[in-house]
């Protein structure tokens, strides 16, 4: 039972709380790696209706909707800003499939389980049973980048839960104006078609126009860098608002359609933007699930019964699968696949916000059961976010759709180093990856059974072909410390800065062909530059990898090679950790080093603990 406190938060207290609370959660479930989106939840719950410390409508009042509502705008624009279509590729069929087939057939085997499940009301299951057509974006991404799934059905699940999710709300819009037309004396059913489609084009053309004004406005240099940001920001809120002014809820289609116009516009500061905008989503994800579990009722959730548990198993074990399946019937894809989709459908915070607003409006039209709308909706996001938040990374192991089991590397460069690297390494069954523009480079690495990629790591065509989820730690070295740079630069943000690294440059005598300290990833290695490690790899310098036990300990092997080394280390089954020549390492058993070693040192006696790979 709640705590009942007298006078609550003040409107700045219970903002800072909310984004304490998010964010925090957010960390804590990187550290415990658990899905963020359970925790989100549970932290709400907590400070909300258990102890009654936070309570949205006390201590915001009147701004929590409208914050709720541009929050889910500006989630939706963020989410059409990753819908390249390039991207698309091999998932086009499929996505399209989920969408034109798929949506129609969710509704209406949605509104099946409600009825026949939840046991509602025909005009309450077909409102709702539009709203749950979304797969929520909000939670589909944080589950996506924990599970490391592979990519096309990554990008299916992601295209479906962005495109679907205005096109669940617009169905529930739909499903409104028929009720209201049925309960309004005067109203005709065409009345209700025209204010829909007009509201549809009205959203697909303003967001269109917002999309390429902006993106022709960005070319052609008619913004100052310093503004884009600001001035992307308020014409999104500007095509929402109008959007939802000429029908409500369709400015979720229009900022989406936005987003994907500006997605496929080629913009030379794309990718700022959307960093920028990962950012601001990472914030309002988190902020909306606390508000939304603060707000919850446990007197509304007091009126469900065990038909609501029929209801969330129909729609996990029957509607989305149905619906999967069907959809892809003669798609060609991987029957693993079509699996993988058909029973990951968690519901997000778009269901739980357009879901209250219609049980709202039904309930003033005087709609049986239309109160169980809201206590329904949030049983099904917490159940279906519990579930594939738990369950969806073993799953998708299980049937051979995520990344490699042991995190690889990508080495950026072919030369005799990265190539003896790279040999000792997949030794060790660590997965590597050598990647070179020039083909002949990779000519060591192709004999040697080395996956290789000839081109740029930064091009489209690596992002296309490449299964990057594969990979965890990125190595640039070439022997252009400029490029080197730049690769550590542009993917540092992808792959986080403490995994990336690239080999020592050049000294230069001239400051003006130095680079500044500040761009790259962390240097690699020993104080040595390329040609200086070409040329001791040349000498005899070989790489070894020794695994380290109780008796055979990280001072015991320093002792024994003291010349030696050290590149990295990884616990069994962990992700490499690449370091510096001098770090110590206290760990003792079920550790492996690399190291690269002096040829005097290679025809010494070896301890017994030593083993390659």
């Amino acid at each position: 039972m709640a705590t009942e406190t007298t006078t609550g938060l003040s409107p700045v207290e219970a903002i800072a709380l909310v984004g304490a609370l998010g964010v925090g959660s957010q960390w804590l479930a990187w550290r415990l790696r658990m899905p963020a989106i359970v925790l989100m939840l549970v932290a709400g719950i907590i400070v909300g209706p258990v102890l009654g410390i936070f309570d949205p409508i006390r201590d915001i009042g009147p701004l929590t909707a409208p914050m709720i509502s541009i929050a889910v705008a500006i989630i939706l624009f963020e989410g059409g800003m990753t819908l390249n279509f390039h991207h698309l590729r091999d998932a086009a069929v499929g996505v399209r499939r989920l969408v034109f087939i798929g949506a129609p057939l969710g509704w209406l085997t949605s509104v099946l389980a409600l009825h026949y499940g939840a046991g509602i009301g025909w005009e309450s299951a077909a409102v709702f049973g539009g709203i749950m057509i979304v797969t929520g974006p909000t939670v589909i991404a944080p589950l996506l980048r924990t599970a490391r799934l592979s990519r096309r059905p990554a990008a299916l699940l992601q295209w479906e839960a962005i495109v679907n999710d205005p096109i669940g709300a617009l169905a529930a819009v739909f499903a409104f104006s028929v009720v209201l037309v049925l309960n309004t004396e005067g109203a005709t059913p065409m009345d209700a078609a025209i204010e829909l489609i007009l509201g549809i084009v009205v959203a697909s053309v303003l967001g269109w126009l917002a999309g390429y004004g902006l993106s022709r406005a960005f070319k052609q240099a008619l913004v100052p860098e310093y503004m884009k940001v600001p001035v992307l920001f308020t014409l999104l809120l500007a095509t929402f608002a109008v959007s939802d002014a000429v029908l409500h809820e369709s400015g979720l289609l229009a900022v989406t359609v936005m987003g994907v116009v500006i997605a496929n516009a080629n913009l030379p500061s794309y990718t700022e933007l959307l960093r920028f905008k990962e950012h601001a989503t990472v914030l309002l994800v988190s902020g909306v699930f606390i508000l939304l579990a603060a707000n919850l009722d446990f007197a509304a959730l007091a009126k469900l019964d065990m038909r609501a548990v029929i209801f969330v198993l129909a729609v996990v074990f029957v509607a989305r699968p149905v619906t999967v399946f069907v959809s892809l019937i003669g798609s060609k894809l991987p029957f693993k696949e079509q699996v993988l989709v058909a029973f990951t459908g968690p519901r997000g915070v778009v269901l739980i916000a357009v879901a209250g607003l219609f049980g709202e409006r039904l309930q003033e039209l005087g709609i049986p059961d239309a109160d169980l709308i809201g206590p329904l909706a949030f049983v099904l996001v917490a159940v279906t976010v519990v579930i594939h938040g738990f369950t969806l990374a073993p799953f998708a192991r299980l049937l051979g759709l995520t990344g490699a089991s042991t995190p690889g590397v990508i080495l950026i460069g072919g030369s005799r180093f990265t190539t003896g690297l790279a040999e000792a390494l997949q030794k060790a069954e660590i997965p590597v990856l050598m990647t070179d523009p020039n083909f002949g480079h990779l000519r060591r690495a192709r004999s040697a059974g080395i996956a290789t990629f000839s081109g740029d790591i930064l091009s489209e065509a690596a992002e296309n072909r490449l299964e990057f989820i594969n990979y965890a730690t990125l190595v640039a070295a070439t022997d252009n410390d400029a490029y080197n740079t730049l690769v550590a630069t542009d993917l540092s943000p992808e792959y986080g800065r403490d995994n990336v690294f690239q080999i020592m440059r050049e000294k230069s005598e001239s400051a003006r062909h130095q680079l500044p300290r500040t761009l790259g990833g962390q240097r690699f290695g020993p104080d040595q530059s390329y040609h200086d490690l070409e040329a001791m790899v040349e000498d005899g310098w070989t790489f070894r990898v020794t695994r380290l036990t109780e008796e055979f300990d990280f001072d015991a092997w320093r002792a024994e090679h003291a010349d030696s080394i050290l590149l990295g280390w990884w616990p069994d089954g962990g992700a490499i950790k690449l370091v510096r020549y001098d770090t110590e390492i206290k760990s003792g058993a079920n550790v492996r080093l690399i190291a690269l070693r002096p040829a005097e040192d290679r025809a010494g006696t070896q301890p017994p603990s030593d083993a390659k790979g």
